[in-house]
């Protein structure tokens, strides 16, 4: 039998995949008259730099997208709606990390640094309010335990966090900012089989 989540998933994963194929139009080819060719796609650096932080932002985002489903079995109205919510950051974040690629290095790139992390910030408290939603209405899989239940509602928590850190980090130095949000990334790219505790079933890490 089909779980009641599989049309939610079906959307949810073009929705993603839509997404995090936006991020390369962001990177433009470099016309003749810009000069030697290899010096104009250095110039490029900041959309490389963006573009990859984000392909991975949206790739872990996915996978915890789906992890987070493997435990939702049931849905109502409300789970449609919070998770529509979760997809509307998602297909934004193709537009700060141009506005990113656009000003690193220039005199708005905290600005848009701010802007980028507090995108991200939006996206992982969406995610809580997802999750906490689905286990206070009870429309897990029977099999995942309450302690289950409340030790993945531990780990989301501190997905906001960390994006606040970076959102705070942005203004003071934005290099610190970015390699932050490059370790936290890589951090959350980490399989869950390297973070759950021992006889936990499997727990998204964003």
């Amino acid at each position: 039998m089909q779980s009641e989540t599989t049309r939610i998933e079906a959307f949810s994963d073009g929705m993603f995949a839509i997404a995090i194929t936006l991020l390369i139009l962001e990177i433009k080819v470099p016309r003749q008259e810009q000069g030697h060719l290899a010096a104009a796609l250095m110039r490029q650096w900041p959309s490389y730099l963006a573009f990859l932080m984000s392909f991975v932002y949206i790739g872990v985002m996915w996978i915890n997208h789906h992890r987070m489903f493997t435990h939702i079995r049931k849905s109502n109205d409300v789970l449609l709606i919070l998770n529509l919510l979760l997809l509307l950051g998602v297909t934004v974040v193709p537009f700060p990390t141009a506005v990113l690629a656009e000003h690193l290095g220039g005199p708005d790139q905290k600005t848009a640094a701010v802007l980028y992390n507090a995108t991200f910030l939006v996206i992982a408290v969406l995610f809580n309010v997802l999750w906490r939603y689905a286990v206070g209405r009870h429309l897990l899989d029977r099999t995942v335990s309450n302690a289950a239940a409340e030790n993945i509602s531990r780990q989301y928590a501190f997905g906001p966090l960390m994006y606040l850190f970076c959102l705070a980090l942005a203004w003071i130095n934005v290099r610190a900012s970015i390699a932050t949000n490059v370790a936290l990334a890589l951090f959350f790219a980490l399989p869950a089989s390297l973070l759950r505790k021992r006889d936990v079933p499997p727990y998204p890490t964003q």
